[in-house]
């Protein structure tokens, strides 16, 4: 069977059998649409033409190339996932990527914010956010519950209403692999949600919804949408999405790696300034203060434990800079 008819019932495995996000299929396709092209420049076009020899030279080739080693390791992984996959449905007993190593990933420490910074930048969204307008009252409940429950951006993005458990301050989130886990959050992020719920959500699901029907003017759109802090929640949008954008749909990935990109972009430090670093700065921050490692794991949905070490590395390396500026002995 050709190679790249494989890789297509592969991923096609992945996203109906395993559950992969749309994310991580993409991934794998890019990987192995890149293994498919060098394979058949060397003449190996069917599955069965696949070798360890053939293998280990296109990561060399890689290298050559200067691909980063978590390029490199992430490719070597794919093509294992792939040839284990391939062995199992094909039972065959050969898999030519069993042996295939590649470099280990270097380590690289999260970019975290300080609390003090943190605070800073959840002030500032409730100053603008205190004039009641929609987008900053969404605004505000997006970073909040970002940094509150250290969620991915995914995760937020894919959030309904329903997911929301305002008594219990819990919300239900899925995250890799379609797995759902219940997660916390605190005070501030329910007081945030409470007023986009009741203030801002309605006036955002009201541009939609006057796409399909004739409404009200804008002006009193607007004015219907504000409502008063003793109000019901509700849902008045048909879409169940908790987050929408300025057209009263989902928000999406962009548009939340945009507003925090544009938070974070005065505040000092190195790394990316996307939605992850609030995750990053969470599971730091519960470290710090004493979290169980374990409970932080199951915080963030990893499957294992060695994942959310890399954040006992940053707490680690935050009390030695500490160290150093405080101890007369240093």
């Amino acid at each position: 069977m050709l190679l790249t008819e494989d890789i297509e019932d592969f991923l096609r495995y992945l996203s109906a059998e395993r559950g992969y996000s749309a994310h991580t299929v993409r991934a794998y396709r890019t990987d192995l649409a890149q293994l498919a092209s060098f394979a058949a420049e060397r003449g190996a076009e069917a599955s069965a033409e696949l070798s360890l020899e053939l293998l280990r030279e296109w990561l060399w080739v890689a290298t050559q190339a200067g691909l980063a080693r978590t390029t490199l390791a992430r490719r070597s992984a794919s093509a294992r996932s792939f040839t284990a996959w391939l062995a199992r449905s094909h039972d065959d007993s050969t898999d030519p990527a069993a042996r295939l190593r590649s470099p280990k990933p270097g380590r690289t420490l999260p970019r975290v914010i300080a609390q003090t910074q943190m605070s800073e930048l959840l002030e500032l969204l409730a100053a603008r956010a205190t004039g009641g307008e929609a987008v900053a009252l969404r605004d505000l409940a997006i970073v909040e519950l970002l940094y509150a429950s250290a969620l991915r951006v995914s995760e937020l993005v894919g959030l309904d209403v329903a997911d929301v458990d305002l008594e219990r301050l819990t919300v239900r989130v899925t995250g890799k692999g379609a797995k759902e886990r219940v997660v916390p959050f605190g005070v501030p992020a329910k007081r945030a949600l409470v007023d986009y719920l009741r203030q801002g959500r309605n006036v955002l699901a009201a541009v939609s919804a006057d796409a399909v029907t004739s409404g009200p003017t804008t002006k009193a759109r607007s004015n219907a949408g504000a409502l008063d802090a003793a109000a019901p929640i509700s849902n008045a949008s048909n879409a169940p999405a908790l987050f929408l954008g300025r057209r009263g749909q989902r928000l999406g990935v962009r548009g939340v790696y945009r507003l925090v990109a544009a938070l974070l972009a005065a505040v000092p430090g190195t790394g990316p300034a996307g939605p992850h670093a609030l995750r990053h700065t969470a599971a730091t921050h519960l470290l710090d203060g004493g979290a169980d490692l374990r409970a932080v794991q199951e915080l963030l949905g990893h499957v294992s434990l060695g994942t959310t070490q890399i954040y006992t590395h940053v707490s680690a390396e935050r009390l030695k800079a500490s160290y150093g500026l405080a101890h007369p002995r240093a």
